[in-house]
């Protein structure tokens, strides 16, 4: 690690000279200035850490002198040096963990009902309030882009985006299936049922990051079957737009425009089609690093809520949560914690290889 703080520092120190000499260029100006603002905060870290462990082998020496005084002062001191050591170095291997460029971005989350019928679709709603609660706690803000209901209180599947700094980076662990299992109030003999939910996470993409042909499209507009007021009865505002080289088809009606619901639409398609690029790069890496929170496909099993044992289970981590209602309440952060520094620690590993 020494090393690599070393060639960090080197590097600041360059950009430093170059920015001396870089004259009434701009550009490069601009470009070294973003790059020194980046390496910055890690460059400070490391120099805090290397004067610690100087420190250290100042006073190392001092725990053998004869005197007794000097003794038990540098005794203490070690101890204190010792405790700055090991969180500088906590700190600092957080900060050389490849960042993901999305982490920043906000989300557009996608919840659908699976295996087990109207109560798959109640799960469904309850992972949506989860999801709503948590993005309050965080002080994001969340937008229905679409939605579909079972009649019964229950969601077949809803599509909506949660805009905050960093919400791709809290929220990205959670797609994938999500298993319930209940007694349903239907249930007169009381046995329990499991049911399955989907949830996709998607970070939002910038115009510029994804170009889609129109010659790969197809767009139908129709009128909107859901709330909106008389203007969405009337005219034919929602879209459906089909992205024929995958098949793959995304429909917006909550919009009170046809162009709304059209950008709407584009946009959860550019999404998906990012998703699935980022997919194939992460399983390129998953040939040469073994992921221990799962690669996020959407078949795999995450986590089971069960309401028998007030328990949910995050399997990817084996972490369990005595806490049902607190967590449908919003209350998450345990897990998400968790599985971040999971995460952090196996993509440390694969860069200290």
């Amino acid at each position: 690690m020494l090393e690599k703080l070393q060639g960090i520092i080197d590097r600041f120190t360059e950009i430093d000279q170059q920015l001396a000499q870089v004259g009434d260029d701009y550009t490069t100006a601009i470009e070294l200035s973003k790059e020194r603002a980046e390496l910055e905060p890690i460059v400070n870290k490391a120099r805090a850490y290397k004067d610690t462990l100087e420190k250290i082998d100042e006073t190392e020496p001092l725990l053998d002198t004869e005197d007794e005084e000097m003794r038990t002062l540098a005794s203490m001191e070690m101890d204190a040096l010792a405790a700055k050591k090991e969180r500088l170095e906590d700190e600092l291997k957080s900060m050389l963990v490849p960042k993901d460029p999305r982490d920043q971005r906000n989300v557009i989350m996608e919840i659908r009902a699976g295996t087990g019928g109207d109560e798959a679709g109640l799960f469904a709603a309850d992972l949506y309030r989860m999801y709503s609660y948590y993005a309050e706690r965080q002080n994001w803000k969340t937008e229905i882009l679409s939605m579909h209901d079972t009649g019964i209180g229950g969601i077949k599947e809803v599509t909506f985006m949660i805009k905050g700094k960093g919400a791709y980076s809290k929220l990205k662990y959670e797609s994938g299936v999500h298993r319930v299992q209940r007694v349903p109030e239907t249930e007169s003999q009381g046995r329990i049922h499991t049911s399955t939910v989907t949830v996709a996470v998607l970070a939002e993409v910038d115009d510029v990051e994804i170009d889609i042909p129109d010659s790969d499209i197809n767009i139908d507009v129709y009128k909107s079957a859901g709330a909106g007021g008389q203007n969405v009865q009337k005219n034919s505002t929602a879209v459906r737009i089909t992205h024929l080289p995958t098949g793959m088809v995304v429909a917006c009606q909550d919009e009170r425009s046809q162009l709304q619901n059209k950008m709407r639409a584009m946009s959860i398609l550019k999404a998906r089609l990012y998703e699935i690029e980022e997919q194939k790069r992460v399983d390129e890496e998953a040939a040469t690093r073994r992921s221990q929170i799962g690669s996020g496909e959407r078949s795999e099993k995450i986590r089971t809520y069960n309401f028998p044992q007030n328990r949910v289970t995050d399997h990817r981590i084996n972490l369990s949560s005595y806490n049902l209602n607190g967590v449908l309440d919003g209350d998450i952060d345990e897990f998400i914690d968790e599985l971040t520094m999971v995460d952090e620690t196996e993509k440390l590993a694969f860069v200290e290889e």
